[in-house]
């Protein structure tokens, strides 16, 4: 299925119903009084977080959301029924703005979340709400309140612990197919990758994180150079990038260079994205003599300048592999638990906690 990862949807809740105006009229009753009921309150306007979807591609084809609008009240003290609700299921890690300004209204973040995105109408008043005793024979009814109408922008940002960074070709589908369960596309062309793909990396019993492949950047990529500008929000989420390098490119160009301007895209599109935590993981030394590669891996080091961990890994034998992953898990979980809001516990009651 196609990745499609931004859609606009116009969504409607229900209309209140009106409220009646009515009277008791039975035989041998010659003061039944008012009787008439409230309308029903117009449907809402639901969305749910749904594991199961990994794109927006169905908003694409259906833009406008309209739930049911409320029944108007009738007589003998019966009110109308609520409009029906409309739940509409999106992907975990959709962000809900304003279409018009921009504004982000909501996120699903959690597997089966669901929230209101627009609210029914409450339903009018009938005249037996107004009877009193100094008014018997109320006709005053009130309408229905209109439903919340909105017009709205779904962005998915895909939720990933790790994002793989680099250029086409650099190797990233190859390193998520040897230490993940995804099967993205691969090839000996650039820009086989066209939408991301998610993997989850077992390292062991309940130990495992996902990692996200994204289509390889170019150099000005951030201006809307190539297809990674597309999906550099993806990254924007994850706890740890990987940027892939390629040791042997096919044609002949400067590895340094290359990894520069990555780098320098990310800073150019978002500063905080620049200071995520970043390693650098120089892979295809399968490609490599091996008489060569300690030199080779030396002086891009030095060239490139990199200050944090450095892993020499071929994807394609899975050479090296094993211990990257390793890291990325403690790395990872490090952050998770650091991520973990810290509760006081009142020391009334610390006793009681179980050890």
């Amino acid at each position: 299925m196609k990745f499609v990862d931004e859609a606009f949807i116009d969504v409607s809740a229900g209309d209140g119903g009106n409220g009646c105006v009515s009277f008791r009229h039975e035989k041998y009753k010659e003061f039944g009084g008012p009787n008439g009921g409230d309308g029903g309150r117009g449907g809402h306007v639901f969305a749910v977080a749904d594991s199961n979807l990994n794109t927006l591609v169905d908003f694409r084809f259906s833009r406008r959301h309209d739930a049911r609008r409320g029944e108007h009240g009738m007589g003998s003290d019966m009110f109308g029924a609520a409009g029906t609700d409309i739940t509409l299921k999106m992907p975990v890690g959709t962000i809900i703005s304003d279409a018009e300004t921009g504004e982000v209204l909501y996120e699903l973040l959690t597997p089966g979340e669901v929230i209101t995105i627009a609210k029914g109408g409450d339903g009018g008043f009938g005249n037996m709400r107004f009877k009193s005793a100094i008014n018997r024979a109320p006709r005053q009814k009130t309408p229905g309140w209109p439903g919340e109408k909105k017009n709205l922008k779904l962005e998915l940002k895909v939720l990933a612990d790790v994002g793989l960074l680099g250029m086409p070709n650099a190797g990233k589908s190859t390193l998520i197919t040897a230490i993940s369960n995804a099967r993205p596309r691969i090839a000996d062309y650039p820009f086989t990758t066209l939408h991301p793909n998610l993997g989850v990396v077992r390292v062991g019993p309940e130990q495992s994180f996902v990692v996200a492949d994204l289509p390889g950047l170019i150099e000005g990529a951030s201006e809307g150079a190539g297809l990674g500008h597309l999906f550099l929000r993806h990254l924007q989420r994850t706890r740890l990038l990987l940027h892939i390098v390629d040791l042997a490119p096919f044609d002949g160009a400067d590895p340094v260079k290359q990894a520069k301007a990555i780098v320098a895209e990310l800073k150019k599109y978002d500063v905080d994205l620049y200071n995520k935590p970043r390693w650098l993981v120089l892979n295809k030394l399968d490609m490599v003599p091996d008489d060569e590669r300690a030199t080779r891996v030396k002086d891009f080091v030095k060239g490139f300048k990199h200050k944090g961990p450095v892993f020499e890994i071929s994807a394609l034998t899975r050479q090296g592999c094993e211990p990257l992953v390793k890291a990325i898990y403690k790395h990872v979980k490090s952050v998770q638990v650091a991520e973990q809001p810290h509760i006081e516990v009142d020391p009334r009651f610390a006793g009681d906690r179980e050890p």
